[in-house]
């Protein structure tokens, strides 16, 4: 009878037994790690590059095996095993400039993406208020005289047309006077006469009158000795125009010779703006365009007017075109010399693909732009350059619209890294830009092939190298120069090698980059000094 309790326990025991088992199993015990199959490689993240030196930041010679500084005190650049990364051997990295996260920030990299805007732009030119030639008046007597007495007798005074200026005598103009008159007197004496004699005297007349009218001698004044018979001592000019007396040279009591200009008046009511345009943008000039014109006097004033006038020489001194506006002056608020500045709106017909004119680096022959691939990558680009804006450039060639071009510090990029180097890897004369030093070429190439020789003195290796695809070379053996001394310990006769060059000038190619064997891993670039022999 014992039996059945003694199974129920035992069953019972085996329950929680069992329970106890699934709980561990599934809260505490954790399964065996999965095999490695063999010859799978361990993760990317596990594996450790290797540090192999320090190298000068300047491209410089030298390396430490410990971190250092340049005299400058820029830190040396460390070099790793197989590169800076795995990307520094990817087709093309040669020619590209790496910097750490780190030195951006503290170069203050900025980049922005190229893209497609209308190109405005304001020609601006300095110039000077000048009176209107064509308004200018100069009163010179056509006779000798001398000055009896001035009306007019302060420059800078204001006249108006008629307003007696000076009064003059004159020996020969008494003298014409008196003639006209005894003439005038003698056609009407012979009315009754021969019309011969009638005639002979009316010529007379006549002369003794247009001798008195080339003098200048005004029609009222003409008139009244005609009719009244008596002559005048002295003879009044008055003022032909408006305006102010700008020069005066007439002093009561003076003798004058005929021709002397004794007062200058300019009519004022319109002026001359005449600005100096430098050279490079007279082409954007053209005859009728508006301009505004701002003048120190009167700041927050606009004068607007329009070119009637570009001249045709240009100033060697200055390299400027001098270029008329005309001005209407109501109130005579513009004065001659005063200082003035011109603004001449121009702009582009569409949309043209642009880049801020700060990313551009112009080394004189070619224009080069720093074009970001990835953070801490760059690549330099030659382009070719369209027209200009305030603050942007065209792009013709070069660039493409999207790609984040460097517009702040890609100076000092070239300082800390030496873009000399990767821009020599473009390929083509120094001269050549654009689409032409953008060709494949400027990738720079690869062979395998074997040392024959190598000449220390000259600086140069023989290497008898396979077909290079991107130059479309066959098999052949010519001299290659290696970059620095460093590459030449590398290059040892009889050795098999795989290696990159660039053509730093036309018929001169340079070792950047060897690599032991036809295959394994590369000697990194930056063991090179990239300028030697610069």
């Amino acid at each position: 009878m014992k039996t059945i309790p003694t199974l129920l326990a035992a069953a019972l025991l085996v329950a929680a037994g069992l329970a106890g088992g699934y709980y561990l199993g599934k809260g505490r015990i954790t399964p065996p790690p999965a095999a490695v199959a063999p010859g799978a490689a361990m993760p990317a993240a596990a594996k450790e590059r290797k540090l192999l030196y320090y190298r000068n930041p300047m491209g410089l010679p030298d390396t430490s095996s410990v971190p250092k500084k340049d005299p400058m005190g820029m830190d040396y650049i460390a070099v790793y095993e197989g590169g800076d990364d795995g990307e520094d051997s990817a087709p093309g990295a040669a020619n590209q400039i790496k910097i750490s996260t780190e030195k951006i920030q503290k170069l203050g990299v900025r980049v922005e993406a190229a893209e497609a805007r209308s190109l405005e732009k304001v020609v601006r030119a300095v110039g000077r208020v000048e009176p209107d030639e064509r308004r200018l008046y100069t009163i010179a007597p056509k006779f000798e005289g001398y000055v009896e007495k001035l009306h007019v007798n302060v420059t800078g005074q204001a006249v108006s047309k008629g307003q007696p200026l000076f009064e003059v005598y004159s020996p020969e103009l008494v003298s014409a006077q008196r003639e006209y008159a005894i003439a005038v007197q003698g056609v009407q004496a012979m009315q009754g006469a021969d019309k011969e004699a009638r005639s002979g005297m009316q010529q007379l007349a006549e002369a003794s009158l247009a001798r008195l009218k080339n003098w200048d001698i005004s029609e009222a004044q003409v008139n009244s000795l005609a009719s009244s018979g008596e002559t005048k001592r002295t003879l009044t000019f008055r003022s032909p125009v408006n305006g102010i007396v700008t020069e005066k040279k007439a002093v009561q009591g003076m003798r004058f010779m005929p021709g002397e200009a004794l007062y200058q008046i300019a009519d004022l009511s319109a002026v001359w703006v005449i600005a100096d345009v430098f050279e490079q943008d007279i082409g954007q000039v053209k005859e009728g365009s508006k301009a505004r014109i701002k003048i120190n006097a009167y700041p927050g004033k606009v004068f607007e007017g329009r070119i009637s006038y570009v001249y045709p020489t240009l100033k060697a001194e200055t390299r400027t075109v001098s270029v008329r506006v005309e001005l209407a002056n109501p109130g005579g608020l513009l004065k001659p010399a005063m200082f003035a500045q011109m603004e001449l709106p121009v702009g582009g017909t569409g949309q043209v693909l642009t880049v801020p004119d700060s990313a551009v680096i112009d080394s004189g022959t070619r224009s080069i732009v720093l074009v970001q691939l990835k953070e801490g990558r760059f690549e330099p680009r030659a382009v070719k350059l369209g027209a200009r804006g305030d603050n942007y450039i065209e792009v013709l060639e070069g660039v493409r619209a999207g790609e984040q071009v460097v517009v702040a510090a890609n100076f000092l990029i070239d300082a800390e890294s030496n873009l000399k180097a990767a821009v020599g890897g473009l390929g083509g004369p120094a001269g050549e830009s654009g689409a032409q030093a953008a060709k494949p070429v400027g990738a720079g190439h690869r062979a395998e092939g074997t040392v024959d020789s190598v000449d220390s003195k000259a600086g140069s290796v023989s290497i008898s190298h396979g077909p290079v695809a991107s130059l479309k070379w066959p098999a052949m053996t010519m001299e290659f120069k290696p970059a620095n001394d460093a590459l030449m310990k590398e290059l040892k006769p009889g050795a098999r090698i795989s290696f990159e060059f660039v053509e730093r000038q036309p018929g001169e190619w340079v070792i950047t980059r060897v690599t032991p064997g036809a295959t394994g891993k590369s000697k990194p670039a930056s063991a090179v000094d990239p300028h030697a022999g610069h």
